[in-house]
């Protein structure tokens, strides 16, 4: 049977309504809907996350496409050259620094803690050996390491040596490093957690003068301060013990190189310098809030608090909720953490931070 012209191109033309049809019908759907570009700025420790195939199939999937620019968590939410390029939103490492850019008249929309991760001090196994020995640090029955860091930071001021702390490999005073905290999170947050150990409490504004000499020279004396979290790993991983005995990170850094390379972390683990997890007690979180500053940028929160990007956050960069659980159980090999952190003690107000970056600037 043969078919006309004009039943031709009647076919023709429904063959066209239920294909457009069929267009606007999926267009909204995860299907056929183009990814909204968003530009932001994120904190370094993040980039691994953000880089993570995963975790961009699973941001298109929700019809976003990130242009995550690094920049320093303290920097992001004061400096003007930052802001100047109009940001659809910015990823700090603290929580605190909502509060800096409230005070800085940033247009927040939404701020939602998206990911967690204690404050911790990295260090290797010879040294931590030496400050078990000399009580410092406490072995817990689930294998992680405590260290009493406040009175290891009177040993600091005190100029005492590696040797009478029980450290026979090192020579010269005992020492600690962390980032710029006018720049970095992670040197942030340990400027607070300095702050509120040698006040024995959640520091006070009335406190800062009787406390200023000691902040001052503890921060002092490490001399050059990275101004990444990420640049200070990488440097704390190659100098070994001899370079950096002890560094201020998050937790989550370790976990994620031991995940990058499973047989490079067993070659690690098998030698006698072996990278070690020591837990302030208290210490701090570090929450990561994500601030929306445009209205497209709003739903980008629910979209990374969603169940496939935490466990994408938790099982492949070490990110913890955002109640600071971990994910599921961690695979064998991996550094070996505490399930719950109990001893956490609150930031100094944002005022009293920013007076803390002001003597330390």
């Amino acid at each position: 049977m043969t078919m006309t012209r004009r039943a031709f191109g009647i076919g023709l033309i429904a063959a066209s309504a239920l294909a457009t049809g069929g267009y606007f019908y999926l267009k909204d759907t995860k299907y056929l809907r183009q990814p909204k570009p968003l530009t932001g700025f994120v904190g370094g420790e993040k980039r691994g996350f953000l880089a993570n195939p995963a975790t961009i199939a699973a941001l298109r999937g929700d019809g976003f496409e990130l242009n995550a620019r690094q920049a320093g968590s303290v920097e992001m939410v004061r400096e003007a050259q930052i802001l100047r390029q109009d940001p659809d939103f910015l990823w700090p490492s603290s929580s605190v620094m909502v509060e800096i850019a409230k005070e800085n008249s940033v247009p927040i929309r939404r701020a939602e803690v998206i990911l967690n991760s204690p404050i911790v001090v990295y260090s290797w196994e010879p040294v931590v050996a030496g400050l078990e020995a000399a009580g410092l640090v406490r072995r817990q029955a689930d294998g992680t390491r405590t260290i009493d860091l406040a009175l290891y930071l009177k040993a600091v001021l005190a100029g005492r040596s590696w040797s009478e702390l029980g450290v026979g490999d090192l020579s010269g005073p005992v020492r600690i490093v962390s980032t710029d905290p006018n720049l970095s999170n992670s040197g942030f947050m340990f400027a607070g957690l300095v702050a509120n150990l040698l006040a024995g409490e959640v520091t006070q504004q009335s406190q800062l003068r009787a406390l200023s000499g000691d902040i001052g020279a503890l921060f002092h004396h490490m001399g050059f301060k990275s101004n990444s979290s990420g640049s200070l790993f990488e440097d704390y991983i190659a100098g070994g013990p001899g370079v950096y005995p002890m560094a201020v990170l998050y937790e989550n850094q370790l976990i994620e190189w031991a995940l990058e390379d499973g047989a490079r972390w067993q070659r690690v683990m098998a030698g006698s310098a072996k990278p070690v997890l020591l837990y302030p007690a208290p210490t701090v979180y570090s929450a990561h809030p994500l601030i929306s500053l445009k209205p497209a940028a709003d739903a980008l929160i629910g979209t990374l608090l969603s169940p496939a990007l935490q466990e994408i956050a938790w099982s492949s960069h070490g990110f913890r909720g955002p109640l600071g659980s971990p994910g599921a159980a961690a695979g064998a090999g991996q550094p070996t953490i505490p399930e719950k952190l109990t001893a956490i003690v609150p930031m100094p107000e944002a005022k009293v931070m920013l007076d803390i970056l002001q003597l330390l600037s």
